[in-house]
């Protein structure tokens, strides 16, 4: 919850307009936008600036949003640096067959892993435009964020003392465990949650791809997935059982599975490597209604969850970012606050448009493994109907690139 103002401690309050909780992909949207815009921020971040340029996360980014980046100037490097996909292979019942969505659609999408993305937007935010951004930070506290003169408070790592920034608004970009989104009054805010009733097995692989794209497995012992990182790394993923843990997975018997799991008569034989990252991800979406609370405004997972079954997260963020910077902007600026009373309504539009998305999609990669027949059959049968019907194929090619929605 909300905290009250904390007590003055050895220095005075320091002033800012904007404080932003978290770095990531959509705190340093945020950030980047208004230092653009000459309007004052400050960025607090619990990680050092080492950690999450390093922070193993999602790679996929639809072409709406790179265009948007590249808009405000923030796409240079993402532009010259990253790999263009087109389409994808399915590999499901002994055989493979691929999917052209950028012939269906004409969009595609761009590989470039989150922390690239995140070092470039630092690099931009901090060195480029010389915003504020303090890493490290501890014990982050939000205070009478419902009220006129709202504050955040943070315990400076090196002194030990606890520092107020008093501020006109709070923007909360410090993703599912962060502190932002534990403040919304239980009476106020609704969490509505899916449980997908399984796991990932993530793996980062020092392994070339074995594919020159993403190649999507469906099979009865689970799915399994091929997403190349670069030119020298290999993301994997396994379907596991929920709350299994990676201890389970020795390397033998990781590769083991990948190979049942995408084996297809022509495929090239996957390429091996040093397994440099296990984690068990738990497949669960959530949705918090509405994203705002006084003057706090969530953005990405501190506002809802989209299991990586459709590659949705990081573009969802940056959604979110895009139309809260641009209507902090507005505020501050001219005064016009349409941009921020509407700023929950139009992001949970796309919101709920991704999550049912992602939900009919988990449903097409696990049914086959669930141990129901019926699930399976019409898994399969849903699988067949998309690579059969040009109908269907044009639905789901748009929604896996992002079109159906406004942008």
């Amino acid at each position: 919850m909300t905290t009250p103002t904390p007590l003055p401690g050895p220095h005075p309050p320091e002033r800012t307009p904007v404080v932003i909780v978290g770095a990531g992909p959509a705190g340093l949207t945020v950030g980047n936008i208004l230092r653009a815009a000459s309007v004052d921020c400050v960025v607090l971040e619990t990680g050092s600036r080492e950690y999450i340029e390093r922070r193993p996360r999602a790679g996929f980014l639809e072409e709406w949003a790179v265009r948007a980046l590249e808009r405000r100037g923030l796409a240079g490097r993402l532009l010259e640096r990253a790999p263009v996909h087109t389409e994808f292979e399915f590999r499901f019942a002994g055989g493979r067959q691929r999917f052209p969505y950028t012939e269906i659609t004409g969009h595609h999408h761009y590989v470039y892993p989150q922390p690239l993305l995140v070092t470039d937007l630092v690099r931009e935010y901090a060195d480029v435009r010389g915003g504020d951004i303090r890493f490290g930070v501890r014990e982050v506290a939000l205070h009478d964020i419902d009220g006129e003169q709202p504050s955040v408070s943070y315990v400076d790592p090196a002194t030990g003392e606890r520092h107020v920034l008093a501020c006109e608004f709070v923007a909360g970009c410090d993703g599912a465990r962060g502190v932002t989104r534990t403040v919304l009054p239980a009476g106020h805010a609704t969490v509505a949650r899916h449980d997908h009733g399984v796991g990932w097995l993530a793996l980062l692989a020092e392994a070339p791809p074995s594919s020159d794209c993403v190649v999507l497995g469906v099979h009865p012992r689970g799915f399994a997935g091929h997403m190349a990182r670069s030119p020298e790394v290999t993301r994997y993923y396994l379907e596991v059982p929920a709350g299994d843990e990676p201890a389970n997975w020795p390397d033998d018997r990781v590769w083991s599975e990948l190979h049942a799991r995408l084996a297809a008569p022509g495929a090239r034989p996957l390429t091996e490597g040093p397994l440099v990252e296990k984690r068990v991800l738990d497949m669960h979406n959530y949705v918090t209604e509405p994203m705002a609370y006084g003057r706090l405004y969530l953005a990405g997972d501190a506002a809802h969850l989209v299991a990586p079954i459709a590659a949705k997260g990081m573009n969802l963020a940056l959604y979110d970012a895009l139309l809260l910077a641009d209507a902090l902007t507005a505020r501050l600026r001219t005064g016009d606050d349409r941009g921020l009373r509407g700023y929950s309504d139009a992001c949970l539009r796309r919101v709920w448009h991704y999550q049912e998305f992602s939900q009919w999609l988990a449903e097409l990669l696990h049914g086959p493994s669930s141990g129901d027949p019926f699930r399976a059959g019409a898994a399969t049968a849903r699988l067949r109907r998309v690579l059969g019907s040009p109908a269907a194929a044009s639905t789901f090619a748009e929604l896996f690139i992002g079109k159906g929605t406004d942008h």
